[in-house]
Parts: C-alpha cells; structure tokens; sequence
C-alpha cells in the first residue's frame, strides 16, 4: 500500500463536491515491553467501504451522541467492544477533513486515550472481522510489506505515534498540541492520485474542490 495514493473506500469523484460527515475516532493505546501499542481493527473485507482495511475504532456521529467524544466511546464499545470508564481521560488528537475530490467525506476528530489495565477487544464479527496490538512502527512495516491495508490517514497516524515512547508521552503530548483541520489534497500525475499535506510542494496550485 503506497501511502501518496488513495486506499480503499477513497475513490476519487468526478463530480460536485459533497459535504464532509462529522465523525469521531479513538486511537488507543497500551503500554508494552517494547513500547507503546496501538489498537487496530480490520474492517469486514465484504464492506464496500474502507473493506479489509485496518483502522482505529471510529465512525459517524449519531442522533443520540451529544458529541465527538460521545461518538468515539460508542464506536470503541460498538467495534472493539471496549467500554471505557467514566473518568477515562479523551484527548483531541487532531481533526483530519477527507479531501474534497474524494467521493465519500469525513470531518474526523481523532482522540486518544489509554487502554485500561487487562482491557482485551472482542469485534462483532460483522463490521469487523480482527483486532491487533501493535506498536505503530510495527503497523507502519507490515502495511509497506502489504501484510496490512492501511489508509492514508491511518498511516499519517502512526507515523505521528511512532515518535512516542510511552502511552503517557504520547497523552502529554496530546496535552499540548492545537489542533487545527488538516485537509489533505489530491492531485493526479500521468493518471496516478498522489496524496498532498498542507505545507508539501503543489498543495496550493492543487485547490480546495
């Protein structure tokens, strides 16, 4: 899976723009021997969506959530069954906005949060098919080996994770980031997507829609 090229349920959109679905996602995280792990789910390879890939729990929001946080605590106990305890600490992680040549949109906002002491996932068999912990670097080398399909802003993610060496580093410096939207581009070169960042060379000529 390259990661400058869109993934499954990323297809590219001829036509008019669509509205971003607000959204939320949990990235949780466990302290281990050899450094922090990250839980991933496989989403059930049968779903047109996003079908094989591997992801932090996360999904739209609902009528009866009263907010992000809400949304990210239910898609945990929804696709890892996972409940977190009440005085869990959620952290705002970023918030990443699908681009918009994208056929299928999301307003993300990505939490993170520790995992509780012997906290063990159990999916639905139906939306998803397979959990794993992993160290984020770990995730990053099997998606390159194409043991795991992983999405860009998974990807993005972990490369962001890998730089912590323990589960409270990564929360303390969640502590301290400002998050600001992140909505990444597409542009196309001799037919192939590339996936441009804010800042990269080309984002500004690519254009907003």
């Amino acid at each position: 899976m390259r990661a400058d090229r869109p993934g499954p349920g990323e297809e590219l959109s001829a036509g008019e723009v669509v509205d971003a679905r607000e959204a939320a996602s949990l990235i949780l995280l466990r302290d281990a021997p050899g450094g922090p792990e990250v839980l991933l789910v496989q989403r059930n390879p049968e779903q047109r969506f996003m079908g094989g890939a591997w992801v932090f729990p996360g999904g739209s929001l609902s009528e009866g959530d009263s907010d992000e946080l809400a949304t990210a605590r239910r898609e945990l106990g929804e696709e890892a069954g996972i409940e977190l305890p009440d005085d869990s600490e959620l952290l705002r992680w970023s918030r990443w906005i699908t681009p918009a040549q994208v056929k299928v949109r999301f307003d993300t906002h990505f939490f993170v949060a520790s995992a509780a002491e012997g906290a063990e996932p159990e999916v639905d068999g139906a939306e998803c098919v397979d959990f794993r912990w992993l160290r984020p670097q770990d995730a990053l080398d099997a998606g390159a080996r194409e043991e795991l399909t992983l999405v860009f802003p998974t990807i993005k993610h972990l490369e962001q994770l890998a730089e912590h060496g323990s589960v409270e580093d990564a929360l303390q410096a969640a502590r301290e980031r400002k998050v600001l939207p992140v909505e990444p581009r597409v542009v196309l070169e001799g037919g192939v997507a590339q996936v441009l960042m804010p800042g990269e060379q080309g984002y500004d000529e690519a254009g907003a829609g």
